[in-house]
C-alpha cells in the first residue's frame, strides 16, 4: 500500500562511497538530492572494537544470503549502513596506476582500456583525496602516477616493527612505501592509532568513510535528505524504458513510490546489477551483471618466533615493485600490510588450531594482503535466479598470475628472516571490492553506461559505483569511484536541473 509519494532533482540509491560523494558534489551546486539507504546508521558501541562481535558473531554483516553456482548459500561481504561498506572497510585510498586506464597484456589475459584515461580523471583524485583526508607520501614508489598536487596530508609514521620492515624490504633491492591512508589524523583530528581499524566499525568516527567525509557534509547544506531503512525494490519505466519514471521503496512499515528527474545507482556492483536486473532495464547490451570482478586476493602472515609484535597501528607500508611487471613481462600485483591480526580473527578461518596457540602465532607475526588483478570475463556474472536470490559465477582469471606473485612475496618474506609464512585465500564470501557488472564504454552493444557512468538505454539513469569499472585493476578501488563521481557532476549532465 502505498502512502507516501517523495520527490526530489536527484535521487541517489545507496550511500557507500559513489553515492555519497555524488550527493557531495551535486550539494556543492545546489542541487536538491534524496538519498535512499535500505540500512541504518552504524551505532557507535562497544562491539565496535571487539573482534569476537564482528568476525566471530559476524555482528554487522547482513540477515541475508547470496548463492555460488553450485547452488550453495553464503552470506556476502557486504555491510548495509550509512556510509555502506566504507564503515568497515580498512581506509587504504590509493590510486589507480596511469597503466591501469590502458589496455595492458596479463600472463592469462587482456585487461581492456577504459572509455576515459588517467589524465581525464588525475585532477579529481586530488579532489577525493582532500575531501577524504588521504594521508601519503608521493615520489617513492616507482609505479605512482603523476600528480598535479601532494597529498593533502603526511604519511602515516611507521611504528618501529614496521619501519624495521622498510629497512629489510629496502635492503633486498624493493621499493616499500607509506600507504594512502584515509583517517582523521593530526593535532585536531580524532584517530588514537588503535589496532582496530581494518575490517572493524570505528566507534570514534575517526576513518575516512563516506559517512564521515562526503555524506554529513552534504546533509549539511540543506540540499540533502536522506531516508534509511528503506529497499529500493524497482526501478519502474513507463515509456518503454526510455527513462524511469519513478521508484517503488519498501520501508520499515509500508511502500512507497520516489520521483525525480534523474537516479543515480549506487548500492554496490552486485546489488545494482541485481536491481537493474529486478527492473529489466539499461540491458540491451546483456552486460549487465557480466563481467564480475573482485580481485583475487590472499591474506598472509609472516611467522618469526624471534621477533615480537605489538603493533598498534600496522597498515602504513606497501610494496609496487611487481605490480607492472613481475620479472617475464606482465603485472603480478600489490603487497600491502592490513590492520594487525589476533589470535581470535585468526580463529574465524583457522577453527580447528587451538587459540592459544593462534595467539602466539598473531604475537610474532606480521600480515599482508596480497592483490592481483582480476580479468573481466562475460562468463563470471550475477543473475536472479527462480527463488529471486543474487546467484555469482565466478571462475577468476588471474590464479597463476597471483600463484606467481605469493611465490615471489614468500621467496622475500623467507629472505629478511620470516620461518614461515600462513595463508588466508578470498573466497567467493569474502567479496569486497566488487566491480565490473555494469561496465563502461563507448559502445552500447558491448558496455552499459558511457565514460560519464550514464545508461546507453535509460536517459535520465546514471550508476556511480564500482559496477561501472571496465576492469579492475590491482588497487583498492574506493579513491577511484570518489574521484569518478566528483568527475561525473563536475563534467557531465547529471548537475543540470532540466
Amino acid at each position: 500500500m502505498m502512502s507516501q509519494n517523495l520527490c526530489s532533482t536527484v535521487v541517489i540509491i545507496g550511500s557507500g562511497i559513489g553515492g555519497a560523494t555524488t550527493a557531495y558534489a551535486l550539494a556543492k551546486r545546489g542541487v536538491e538530492v534524496l538519498v535512499i539507504e535500505r540500512g541504518d546508521y552504524l551505532p557507535q558501541e562497544p562491539e565496535n572494537w571487539s573482534a569476537q562481535a564482528i568476525f566471530v558473531e559476524k555482528r554487522y554483516k547482513p540477515r541475508e544470503t547470496w548463492v555460488d553456482e553450485s547452488g550453495r548459500q553464503f552470506v556476502p561481504g557486504v555491510h548495509y549502513f550509512v556510509g555502506g561498506n566504507s564503515k568497515v572497510y580498512g581506509a587504504a585510498l590509493p590510486r589507480f596506476r596511469a597503466e591501469d586506464f590502458d589496455k595492458l597484456d596479463h600472463l592469462e589475459g587482456v585487461s581492456p582500456a577504459w572509455p576515459f584515461t588517467y589524465n581525464d580523471i588525475e585532477k579529481y583524485y586530488g579532489e577525493a583525496e582532500g575531501l577524504y583526508k588521504v594521508h601519503g607520501t608521493a615520489g617513492i614508489d616507482p609505479t605512482e602516477p603523476p600528480r598535479s598536487l601532494n597529498f593533502p596530508y603526511p604519511a602515516l609514521e611507521h611504528e618501529h616493527y614496521v619501519k624495521e620492515l622498510d629497512r629489510r624490504f629496502t635492503e633486498v633491492g624493493l621499493h616499500p612505501f607509506p600507504n594512502a591512508m584515509g583517517i582523521d589524523l593530526g593535532a585536531e583530528g580524532k584517530c588514537i592509532r588503535c589496532s582496530t581499524c581494518d575490517g572493524f566499525a570505528c566507534k570514534v568516527n575517526a576513518k575516512s568513510d563516506a559517512q564521515n567525509c562526503a555524506l554529513e557534509a552534504a546533509l549539511k547544506t540543506g540540499f540533502v535528505k536522506i531516508i534509511t531503512k528503506s529497499r529500493v525494490e524497482k526501478l519502474v519505466s513507463t515509456d518503454g524504458g526510455k527513462t524511469i519514471d519513478h521508484l517503488l521503496v519498501k520501508g520499515e512499515k509500508d511502500e512507497f513510490q520516489v520521483r525525480g528527474k534523474k537516479y543515480v545507482l549506487s548500492a554496490g556492483a552486485v546489488n545494482s546489477a541485481a536491481l537493474l536486473l529486478r527492473s529489466g532495464l539499461a540491458n540491451s547490451s546483456d552486460q549487465v551483471g557480466r563481467n564480475f570482478m573482485m580481485h583475487i586476493n590472499t591474506h598472509i602472515a609472516a611467522f618469526d618466533w624471534s621477533r615480537e609484535n605489538n603493533l598498534a597501528f600496522q597498515k602504513t607500508l606497501s610494496f609496487n615493485d611487481w605490480y607492472l611487471d613481475g620479472g617475464q613481462g606482465f603485472p603480478l600485483g600489490a603487497v600491502q600490510l592490513i590492520g594487525k591480526v589476533t589470535g581470535l580473527m585468526m580463529k574465524s578461518y583457522a577453527t580447528t588450531i587451538p587459540l592459544a596457540l593462534l595467539n602466539y602465532i598473531a604475537g610474532h607475526s606480521v600480515e599482508f594482503v596480497l592483490m592481483t588483478e582480476d580479468l573481466p570475463s562475460p562468463n563470471n556474472r550475477i543473475w536472479i535466479n527462480d527463488n529471486d536470490k543474487i546467484q555469482v559465477k565466478r571462475d577468476a582469471i588471474g590464479r597463476r598470475t597471483h600463484k606467481q606473485l605469493l611465490v615471489q612475496t614468500k621467496k622475500v618474506l623467507h629472505k629478511i628472516g620470516y620461518k614461515a609464512i600462513f595463508e588466508q585465500p578470498f573466497d567467493i564470501s569474502m567479496n569486497s571490492h566488487q566491480c565490473g557488472t555494469i561496465k563502461s564504454g563507448t559502445d552500447p552493444k558491448t558496455s552499459v553506461v558511457d565514460q560519464y557512468c550514464k545508461s546507453h538505454d535509460v536517459d535520465n539513469l546514471y550508476v556511480i559505483d564500482g559496477g561501472f569499472f571496465p576492469s579492475s585493476a590491482a588497487m583498492n578501488p574506493a579513491l577511484t569511484i570518489a574521484a569518478q563521481a566528483l568527475r561525473v557532476v563536475a563534467e557531465s549532465e547529471l548537475a543540470n536541473n532540466k
